[in-house]
């Protein structure tokens, strides 16, 4: 098959040539792995080759040997790695020399696949050669600019792919040598220095060696500062970003360069273009969160010296706070029609923000006098930026520091609302609803609404949500925050009782508006209104809560009668049910909470026939809220929840399924265990479909692994119910349990997240061993003697981790509990034969936790009683 006109041919316009040639390449790949390598390699590295079709053969090979998805990615490097060596060795050869070619496509593609080889063949010390023969290509006397270009590139995407511990440091040594090189001034093509700037980005993890070694360090830091005042703007840009890289990679090294780091940044914000001045001022923003990390960890820690906190934004507080003010004035005049848009005024307030966030009190006092200064401006750009400056400083400082002046402000702000101005008026909103979030609270006794102002701020709200969309939305952001104030508020909480009825029909006549392509908005309305009922008083409310489940269900069942004709419509549709199951969700909540269930018992039927409805669409976002809410009703409905489960038991089954979206895999887990709950033992119809449901996701390595923790609480919980009826369970159970407890001892720990999954993996353990020992317990104990020196083992081999969280603690303690609770004297001798549980015992008995306490006695109670048996 000639190659060229295959690729060609899937480009063409006549639908049944373009099928055909899909179909050869799929069949090429599949059947003749190595000779599709081979073939593709040598178009892409033949300068008589159309372009078009040397693009395709890169993109081909790049798919060949990648994919998103994890398992796909190891087949595709398995498939590289059994390839014949010398035909690989040819392949890499065409790639390394189509780098050489004039034609930028081609170069381009080459680097990527590179990369690609390079990412599957370096971590298992493969292709020595390859860092060697990149660098050749950037000392060679005669390089033209275009291969010096295309190595940077290959250098760059190199070092995106391959993790820093794979390359030894002589090699990053060079690598660092030659891309500082390509940075020099003295290079004359300006596409080497931008593909060099690119190749440092990506390089710094790898730098670290290198950035503690004094000169080299300042070397690096030297070039990287020269090139951000280039004369191309890209360049500056690129050089901004690796700035932004050192910051968050290397701040505890910065200290001697922070006096040129601000120069350049503040030249950048005020003067460069807007690609360049956005990027100094995320370098800010940086700092920032670097600092407010440190501050967070030392507090949680309760070492408030740290070594490596050195005040970088406290320094600059008086240059910097007026140059990020300065860039609040760089509005543009149609930023409210664009929701993605971000510009310098934007980056500058979020910069704020964070400055109020790391420095709290002391930021005040800078920014009053330019919000006092700047809000009864004529020109509409002081007022706003003004108003964004309020905005901004409202997280961080002290309530004591900012009430005095928010409440001398308030009523200019409710005014504001009236602003002729859109741009002020949305920003007037958007601050309302800071203020109510961080200065709302009258539980606590602080708080700028008072019994006094609610009625005239309510109705400032009322008006307000009727403005263009995008104020309205911000509006309703407000209102949220100021229902959330009135939450767990006791009596409080009725102050909003007389409104209730008009926020409801405001925010329903709000998410129907038709002139607002935002959908946003209706989705903001709703969730303002889920506010509202989870924080209103239910004695007062609760009829018109009634009315308001009958509008929403009504408006459920009319989404089914939608004209569908486009995948635009089909989402609006999806999106709108979702948030209708949410409403719908929180109602049945906040039911829960009556002593009178007859209500719920009322609606039950419509409520799940409309969901069952909803089961039938394929949309996981309405699946999931779907899915979510049958939780709430059968929690609601207890027992009587048991007649739907004929119909809904197969969709429960679907959801546990779902290893695509997984997320509603995770809530339909969830609703597993709110049924269990509510159907007790009358759930055990349906237990051999949940439990096959379950086990079978336990051993997917498709299914995210996010899931697995909840799923083997599940299956504590359903033990617990089913009690006795469990046992034919035990043997499927119980081997995956000790599969998992295994994996955790190998488990590896490269930052928090893992961690945090790795103890939250071994708890929802220990809680599927508790719930099957309590289930048990009563007359089939026998059925985990076997087990029990192994469950013993994994709690002594856990609790005896310094790096356990208390969670973790207590399900592990209430195992060792419930183990002996329940198989008493079967386990005597294992008891005596360790000395661990009371040194635990004892340790948590010592513990400032009350609960912890309380579970230790109790333990050492059964403990005890089994040892004198």
């Amino acid at each position: 098959m000639d190659i060229t006109e295959v690729l060609l041919a899937t480009q063409s316009h006549d639908g049944q040539i373009r099928n055909a040639a899909e179909g050869n390449i799929k069949q090429f790949e599949e059947q003749s792995f190595p000779q599709f390598l081979q073939a593709l390699s040598a178009e892409l590295s033949n300068d008589n080759k159309p372009p078009v079709s040397r693009r395709l053969a890169g993109i081909l090979l790049k798919n060949s040997l990648d994919a998103n998805d994890l398992a796909r990615k190891e087949k595709c490097a398995q498939r590289w790695i059994s390839v014949d060596p010398a035909i690989k060795s040819q392949v890499k050869g065409s790639l390394l020399m189509t780098l050489g070619s004039p034609v930028s496509d081609a170069h381009r593609s080459s680097s990527q696949v590179i990369a690609k080889i390079a990412s599957i063949e370096i971590p298992l010390q493969g292709w020595p050669e390859l860092i060697v023969s990149l660098l050749g290509n950037m000392t060679k006397q005669d390089a033209p600019p275009s291969l010096k270009q295309a190595t940077l590139d290959a250098i760059g995407y190199v070092c995106e792919e391959v993790s820093p511990k794979d390359l030894e440091q002589d090699q990053v040594n060079a690598v660092l040598t030659a891309v500082v090189q390509g940075m020099n001034h003295m290079e004359n093509s300006s596409g080497v220095r931008l593909a060099a700037v690119k190749a440092l980005y990506n390089a710094l993890d790898f730098a670290e060696t290198n950035f503690q070694n004094e000169s080299e360090r300042n070397y690096i830091m030297k070039v990287v500062c020269e090139t951000a005042i280039s004369k191309e703007a890209d360049i500056r840009k690129a050089a901004f970003e690796c700035l932004v890289s050192i910051a968050s990679t290397y701040y505890d090294l910065l200290e001697p360069y922070m006096q040129t780091l601000f120069e350049l940044t503040a030249n950048a914000a005020r003067a460069d273009e807007e690609q360049v001045a956005l990027q100094a001022i995320e370098f800010w923003s940086t700092i920032c969160d670097e600092e407010v990390a440190i501050q967070e960890d030392a507090e949680e820690s309760g070492d408030v010296s740290s070594a490596c906190y050195f005040h970088f934004i406290e320094k600059a507080l008086p240059l910097l706070v007026p140059m990020l003010l300065e860039t609040l004035l760089k509005q543009e005049e149609d930023q409210d029609e664009d929701d993605g848009i971000w510009n310098i005024s934007m980056a500058g307030g979020t910069c704020l923000g964070l400055v109020a966030t790391a420095v709290k009190d002391a930021i005040v006092p800078l920014v009053m006098p330019f919000i006092e200064g700047n809000i009864t401006k004529p020109d509409w750009h002081s007022r706003e930026a003004a108003t964004f400056a309020f905005g901004s400083i409202l997280e961080g400082p002290s309530v004591e520091k900012l009430a005095p002046l928010v409440q001398a402000g308030f009523d200019f702000l409710l005014n504001a609302t009236k602003d002729q101005n859109n741009h002020v008026r949305e920003t007037t909103a958007w601050a309302l609803s800071r203020t109510f979030e961080f200065l709302h609270a009258p539980t606590s006794g602080v708080s700028v609404v008072t019994n006094a102002n609610l009625p005239h701020v309510l109705e400032i709200m009322l008006t307000s949500i009727k403005d263009s969309p995008n104020v309205a939305e911000k509006i309703c952001g407000a209102l949220y925050f100021l229902a959330h104030g009135y939450e767990n508020a006791g009596s409080m909480s009725s102050v909003l009782s007389p409104y209730f009825g008009q926020l409801v029909s405001a925010l329903l006549a709000t998410a129907d508006r038709s002139d607002s392509n935002n959908s946003r908005l209706c989705a903001s309305a709703y969730e303002t209104l889920n506010e509202i009922v989870r924080c209103s008083s239910i004695a007062d409310t609760l009829n018109m809560i009634v009315l308001l489940l009958q509008e929403i269900l009504k408006r459920l069942n009319q989404t089914f009668e939608f004209q569908i004709a486009s995948s635009e419509d089909k989402e609006k549709q999806s999106d709108l049910q979702a948030l209708l199951c949410g409403v719908v969700q929180v109602i049945l909540q906040k039911f829960s909470n009556c002593d009178d269930k007859s209500v719920i018992i009322q609606f039950a039927d419509e409520i799940m026939v409309l969901f069952l409805r909803v089961f039938s669409c394929d949309s996981s976002n309405v699946h999931e809220e779907a899915m979510l809410a049958i939780g709430a009703l059968a929690y609601a409905t207890g027992p009587e929840f048991v007649k739907y489960m004929p119909e809904f038991h197969k969709y429960l089954e679907m959801g546990l399924q779902n290893f695509g979206a997984y997320q509603v895999c995770c809530v339909s887990v969830g609703v597993v265990a709110d049924i269990c709950r509510a159907l007790d033992e009358k759930v055990l119809p349906y237990c051999d479909g949940i439990m096959s449901a379950l086990l079978k996701d336990l051993s997917s390595p498709e299914l995210h692994r996010s899931v697995k923790p909840p799923i083997m609480s599940c299956i504590g919980d359903i033990a617990l119910t089913i009690g006795e009826h469990f046992e034919k369970y035990v043997p499927y159970t119980v081997p995956m349990l000790q599969g998992a407890a295994e994996l955790c001892s190998r488990m590896d720990l490269p930052d928090d997240d893992s961690t945090e999954y790795k103890n939250e993996l071994r708890r929802s353990i220990f809680e599927a061993y508790s719930g099957i020992l309590q289930g048990v317990k009563s007359s089939k104990s026998e059925l985990m003697v076997p087990y029990a020196g192994h469950i013993f083992q994994f709690a002594e081999l856990v609790l005896r981790e310094t790096s356990r969280d208390e969670g973790l603690t207590k399900a592990g303690v209430a195992l060792v509990g419930d183990l002996a609770d329940a198989l008493g004297p079967s386990i005597k001798l294992l008891l005596k034969n360790s000395n661990f549980h009371s040194e635990l015992l004892g340790r948590c008995s010592q513990s400032d936790d009350e609960q912890l306490r309380e579970t230790a006695s109790w333990v050492q109670g059964v403990i005890s009683r089994v040892l004198v048996s």
